[in-house]
């Protein structure tokens, strides 16, 4: 059973869940807005934000990144450059305001990994930055994304749809925050350092509320669509109060990260059988 734990590990360490997971949202949004996602795109998003989230990962300064001693981090950077390699193929097959748009998520992900400032080493050591910055890239990648390659007005659902993308990253974030307390340096000041977990919580708690009130917003919210986010928000909310700082090895990594599958899961069943 040791090789089927390996392959699990290294389908975490090297994002490919994290990138499912993403894949996930922009389905829901094409369910959700009631859209139609190109293949080239969903493809490009995929393998996009699996070469570029372990560059985030694992080159948070990038010298580090290219220098890699360690054999197993090496077959993540091969894995992660073959990955880069297919999306820029399928970049190709993009529209020009897409390109336009992924080149304003890439100046964020930049900013948030790469040093550009003389007092701080990237925005992600500025204070409360760092998961606002995660969750407006992803908000960005798996609804902006789908609308423009639709040539969609950017309507009132979605923008409605795009501020429930943010809630809901950041509410799956609190989970990781509280677990990295013990190895977050002070100097980041992420939400537990500053509040405390069990304010924290109650803080994920009130988004997760208003992810749920946010969809009676909506305009033209299906029934089906609405009662997902019901079922999730109560899911949100379990995950939330359940986090600790020392939480099991996968809690956050596997199930929380897998929220975005399951609720795609429960949306494909309830379109297609119900």
């Amino acid at each position: 059973m040791t090789w089927i734990r390996r392959i699990f590990d290294f389908y975490l360490d090297a994002s490919i869940h994290v990138a499912l997971a993403i894949i996930c949202l922009v389905q829901v949004t094409g369910i959700s807005l009631n859209i139609s996602v190109p293949v080239t795109l969903i493809i490009f998003i995929f393998f996009g934000s699996l070469s570029c989230y372990n560059f985030v990962k694992y080159g948070v300064e990038a010298e580090k990144y290219i220098l890699v001693a360690n054999s197993y981090h090496k077959n993540i950077q091969f894995f992660s450059l073959g990955s880069l390699i297919v999306a820029l193929f399928q970049l190709l097959y993009l529209s020009e305001e897409i390109g336009i748009a992924l080149l304003v998520l890439g100046a964020i992900t930049g900013l948030y990994a790469l040093p550009v400032l003389p007092k701080h080493k990237n925005f992600r050591s500025f204070s409360g930055l760092k998961i606002l910055i995660v969750a407006t890239v992803w908000a960005g990648t798996t609804v902006t994304l789908p609308v423009i390659s639709q040539q969609m007005e950017l309507t009132w659902d979605v923008w409605v749809e795009t501020a429930q993308r943010v809630l809901l990253v950041l509410i799956l974030l609190v989970p990781f925050e509280i677990r990295d307390l013990k190895y977050d340096d002070v100097g980041l000041k992420t939400l537990p350092q500053r509040l405390g977990v069990k304010r924290t919580k109650v803080i994920g708690v009130i988004w997760t509320i208003s992810f749920l009130l946010l969809s009676f917003e909506m305009e033209n919210e299906s029934m089906l669509a609405l009662c997902s986010k019901v079922i999730l928000s109560f899911v949100l909310i379990l995950l939330t109060l359940r986090a600790g700082v020392n939480q099991g090895r996968y809690f956050a990594s596997f199930w929380v990260e897998a929220i975005p599958i399951f609720w795609l899961g429960f949306l494909w069943m309830g379109r297609n059988f119900f």
